[in-house]
């Protein structure tokens, strides 16, 4: 059996491991359970990837991401890995075949949602497995103090009472300490290893920016400052306002939201990818899977929710290990903002259960019926028909999502699957006499491994681009193969879905139980007095008050961020408006706004004086410089 080095360079070109990489791989390879918390962009995914390789059986793999479990099961099959996924909307003849295939060692890794492990018919089919390896990704969710409690992530300690003796691997990106002793209690692994990265940042400065007017500091800063920048922005509406005025300044930027097209998504994403776009202006749907080194700068035009998320969202600047900002623009309307969000995001459990029967009504599903039901879902149609507030009404049926009673996924979460059902044999013939379709399933192959051992995830724009032909053309050949019966195809459905997972219940039997309910606005409610202490904060270093909010209390003064930067002795005023101005010409609003980012204050009346005295003049243009 090859050691790890060999498995290392073989499946993934890397001739040595990442920090403690090394060490949780051989802890989980020596059946220990282990709790690995190392920041985004760390390597997590090879500490229970490659120890899988080194134990007997199937790693099963629980994410709450649909979109990465389809990106890391693409990536692995790429490296000549067995994986597959199970997911919402997958037909019942797919998930059948996909947990055979587990089941009789064809596959090596299988990822799952957590609330796959709800229902008993795949807990019935987990009990045949032989499983070597349980991965929990993002497992600050099954904390009730995690900014993603899910309740479905309890199951997991359930789980494991069906194989006793197989080592648990956690991990995720952002965890306090309460949330790390949580989350050994909840999967049950008191004596697990734990190792712990440290989340500091040297070459990220955090500032935040009070007052004034957000998006002309925002064009000012572009304008002033190269580099590729993300903005994030609360609601899709703003996204395109947002880009659309910085384009009108003469800034390349676009939009990214989940309401886009996955092609139109993936469009966006690769021409900033690939420079040709300097600016993407976002909500949070950006981010997952983007691994971009030379990001300068991410701006937050409105405070998160969650330090957690700001920290991620952030930390997605500099890692190239170059200098890079991450900008917080706050006012004094944002404090109103986060309360009234808060407000929303808690719907009672009654209007919970209005939006459940509203929703059971309108696709007509009877009581005690529609297990794995799905259907196209409008939310305007929806809310509109029963008279419901669109925001209130999604935040309850998130919580629905929660218990399991529905799924939406997002249309980005949905794919075509492409299963080819032919022998080798059969399938030869097939493709000598049917030149066009034989020559579209070769390159299908070469795309994607394991189309003969289960349903894949296909993209047909790329398979058209590959074999140079119309998506459209792609779509009808292979409409005509299934209907010849020599695969199983299933295209992406075109609109948003809704997933009633388990049949239809009493909404009176929806209780969430009063100290759940309550445990989970209690989070919610501490995790946004953290960000309301973090802005106000101007005594501490910005730096220091995020590292020991996840535990890192001895950590030093940054000496950048803005509230370091303020508490330096500063030169005179006049001498630093003069070393600005020595070598370029700026106006006189972007030249306060980049002293006052320094800590300077009344930059406008002191450059009004200068001029007065003939320190400085004013070109026909406006622009200031030194006499």
């Amino acid at each position: 059996m090859p050691d790890k080095h060999q498995l290392l360079h073989r499946y993934w070109g890397y001739d040595a491991f990442r920090p403690l990489q090394e060490e949780i791989v051989d802890a989980v390879v020596q059946g220990l359970d282990v709790l690995a918390l190392l920041p985004t962009g760390g390597g997590k995914s090879l500490c229970y990837q490659l120890p899988a390789l080194l134990r007997e059986g199937v790693c099963l793999v629980v994410s709450p991401l649909v979109a990465l479990m389809k990106d890391q099961v693409q990536q692995l099959n790429n490296r000549g890995l067995k994986a597959a996924c199970i997911v919402a909307g997958m037909g019942a003849d797919e998930s059948t075949a996909t947990l055979y295939n587990a089941i009789s060692g064809q596959l090596k890794y299988l990822y799952v949602s957590p609330e796959r492990l709800r229902q008993r018919r795949f807990i019935e089919h987990l009990r045949r497995m032989k499983v070597g390896l349980i991965a929990v990704d993002e497992a600050h969710c099954v904390s009730q103090w995690g900014y993603d409690f899910r309740p479905p992530y309890l199951q997991i300690a359930e789980v494991r009472t069906y194989h006793p003796s197989t080592p648990l691997i956690a991990l995720t990106a952002t965890a306090t300490r309460e949330v790390e002793e949580d989350i050994c209690l909840r999967l049950k692994m008191p004596h697990c290893r734990r190792f712990r990265a440290s989340f500091e940042r040297p070459n990220l400065t955090y500032r935040v920016r009070y007052g004034g007017d957000k998006t002309s500091y925002l064009v000012s800063l572009l304008l002033r400052d190269e580099g590729s920048t993300i903005v994030y922005v609360r609601n899709r509406r703003l996204t395109q306002s947002i880009a659309d005025m910085l384009c009108a300044q003469g800034i390349s930027a676009a939009c990214y939201h989940a309401g886009l097209s996955s092609e139109e998504r993936d469009l966006r994403q690769s021409l900033w990818m690939h420079d040709r776009c300097r600016v993407m202006v976002a909500t949070n749907a950006f981010g997952m899977g983007i691994d971009k080194p030379d990001v300068r700068r991410v701006v937050h035009l409105e405070p998160p929710e969650a330090l957690e998320s700001y920290f991620q969202e952030a930390g997605r600047a500099g890692r190239d290990g170059m200098p890079a900002d991450a900008v917080l623009l706050y006012d004094s309307a944002d404090d109103a903002l986060l309360e009234r969000n808060i407000d929303i995001d808690f719907p009672s459990i009654q209007e919970i259960r209005n939006v459940y029967r509203a929703l059971c009504n309108f696709y007509k599903l009877p009581m005690g019926s529609g297990t794995d039901a799905q259907y196209d879902f409008d939310l305007q149609e929806v809310c509109g028909t029963y008279n419901f507030d669109v925001r209130r009404f999604y935040s309850a049926c998130r919580f629905l999502e929660r218990e399991g009673l529905i799924s939406l996924p997002d249309r980005e979460d949905a794919y075509s699957s492409l299963y080819i059902t032919l022998g080798h044999d059969e399938l030869y013939r097939f493709q000598v006499e049917h030149m066009a379709m034989g020559n579209l399933l070769q390159v299908l192959a070469r795309m994607y491994s394991g189309l003969f051992s289960g349903p894949t995830p296909i993209d047909e724009r790329k398979v058209a681009s590959r074999s140079l032909m119309d998506e459209s053309e792609v779509v009808r050949l292979l409409m005509q193969m299934k209907a010849l019966h020599v695969v199983d195809y299933r295209p992406r459905p075109s609109k948003p879905q809704i997933i009633f997972p388990m049949a239809r219940i009493n909404e009176r039997d929806i209780t969430f139980g009063a100290s759940d309910f309550q445990q989970l606005y209690d989070a919610a409610r501490h995790r946004l007095d953290a960000v309301l202490r973090y802005v106000h904060n101007r005594d501490e270093c910005r730096s220091r008050q995020l590292l020991a909010y996840f535990g890192e209390t001895a950590a030093a003064d940054c000496g950048r961020c803005d509230v370091c930067r303020y508490s330096k002795p500063k030169p005179d005023l006049e001498e630093a408006v003069c070393r600005l101005l020595r070598n370029t010409r700026m106006d006189i609003k972007t030249l306060a706004s980049e002293l006052e980012d320094e800590g300077y204050s009344n930059v406008q009346e002191t450059v009004r004086q200068m001029l007065d005295e003939g320190t400085l003049y004013l070109d026909s243009n406006l622009s200031l410089s030194v006499r």
